[in-house]
């Protein structure tokens, strides 16, 4: 986990969801179809980040689902002030906070929130944003049971995600990859195009060239290129979640 994960920008807006409880946890809820449900798992700003609430709101709008953004960590929410002010940065004990939400310790309780899903919804899709990118491959992970935990997933800018979780991807698998990214590396990138394809399950590499990782959550809303970005980087989960959970009419 580096800096990159930190640096962005707020975007303007009001989400217009609310906040309550599910399966235990706290959650924002947007939108109402009782049929397709889309889970996000949040960046290091957490759940109540107004990015995350406001694109949870677009994807509720445009797809045509319930989407949910649960919170999951334990209640501690970065000030998105950070975003703009790297002085602070260093004052962040960044290693204690992610050995406190690691994948032993956070994992059991998005697989459980995911199978909570499962029980209300008859498609679920799931989408993380960089922290959260490791998080949806594993719930996509081949699996045994009649039903996998999720129908798609899609993984944007993902941080910790390895070769092992990619190559044992079970459901459709969309990845939004920004070239400058220190997290998802050349490496990663060259083996998710090269091994993913082989797993047998579709697959959406969408590739920005000059942009930076965090850029489709917290871009910089008044810049051009970046702008056009995040834009292609929301169409593009849109148009995934509509072609595996909504059917055609």
């Amino acid at each position: 986990m580096s800096e990159c994960c930190l640096k962005g920008f707020k975007w303007d807006g009001e989400p217009q969801g609310k906040e309550t409880e599910v399966n235990g946890q706290k959650c924002y809820i947007t939108g109402s179809n009782p049929d397709v449900a889309i889970f996000i798992i949040h960046d290091l700003y957490g759940w109540m980040f107004a990015n995350t609430r406001l694109l949870a709101d677009s994807y509720a709008a445009e797809v045509g689902a319930t989407v949910y953004v649960p919170d999951f960590f334990d209640g501690v929410v970065l000030s998105p002030s950070l975003i703009n002010n790297p002085a602070e940065w260093s004052k962040l004990d960044l290693p204690n906070f992610m050995e406190r939400n690691n994948k032993a310790v956070r994992g059991p309780e998005m697989v459980a929130f995911a199978k909570h899903l499962r029980t209300q919804h008859r498609k679920i899709g799931a989408i993380g944003f960089c922290y959260g990118g490791w998080a949806v491959f594993q719930l996509g992970l081949k699996s045994e049971a009649p039903r996998p935990l999720v129908d798609c997933i899609s993984a944007a800018h993902p941080t910790f995600l390895t070769k092992e979780e990619m190559s044992n991807v079970g459901v459709p698998a969309q990845i939004i990859a920004p070239e400058i990214d220190p997290q998802f590396t050349e490496e990663l990138k060259t083996y998710a195009v090269t091994e993913i394809p082989k797993v047998g399950v579709p697959f959406d590499y969408q590739y920005f060239p000059g942009l930076t990782h965090g850029f489709s959550i917290r871009g910089n809303r008044e810049n051009p290129a970046e702008v056009k970005g995040l834009e292609r980087a929301r169409r593009a989960g849109v148009t995934w979640f509509k072609e595996w959970l909504v059917e055609e009419q």
